[in-house]
């Protein structure tokens, strides 16, 4: 019994809530095309009967490039992949083009990218997960449940 409650003890405390996620940036040609197919639908499909032609898209826009220094603000809590190795760390400033950072359970020491070394597809930010917690949530009141029970019996 002595070990259960140890084995609870201890994975309670490695589970938390929040988690590194990568923010996607919002696609806005693909909300365009979307609303206006959304208003014009029919008269559209219509049209296109008629005429036996397919619509051109004339609001075609390349992606726009990542700034690897507007997503990495100082005091951010990020997980960033430099040269093929992932790092948790904590932005403290930009000197020039260099990141200055430390890893998240170290403050004393200093880390330094060059912003071509990072790579602006996986920059993750830490962010509370509100799926986790919940299941976290029900996992606890089950376990209440069940040591009430065994309690009373």
């Amino acid at each position: 019994m002595r070990k259960n409650l140890y084995l609870i003890i201890l994975s309670c405390a490695l589970v938390s809530c929040y988690t590194y996620q990568v923010k996607k940036p919002a696609d806005p040609a693909a909300e365009d095309q979307n609303g206006s197919q959304r208003n014009t639908g029919s008269a559209a499909a219509m049209q296109m009967k008629s005429t036996g032609t397919q619509p051109q898209n004339m609001n075609v826009q390349p992606p726009v490039p990542v700034n690897v220094q507007q997503k990495l603000a100082p005091n951010k809590n990020v997980k960033i992949d430099v040269d093929g190795k992932s790092y948790k760390v904590i932005i403290d400033r930009w000197e020039s083009d260099s990141l200055v950072a430390h890893p998240v359970h170290n403050p004393k020491r200093v880390l330094k990218f060059h912003k071509n070394q990072i790579n602006a597809d996986k920059i993750a930010e830490k962010r509370f997960s509100q799926p986790i917690a919940d299941i976290i949530t029900v996992a606890a009141y089950t376990g209440i449940g069940v040591a009430i029970y065994y309690l009373l019996q």
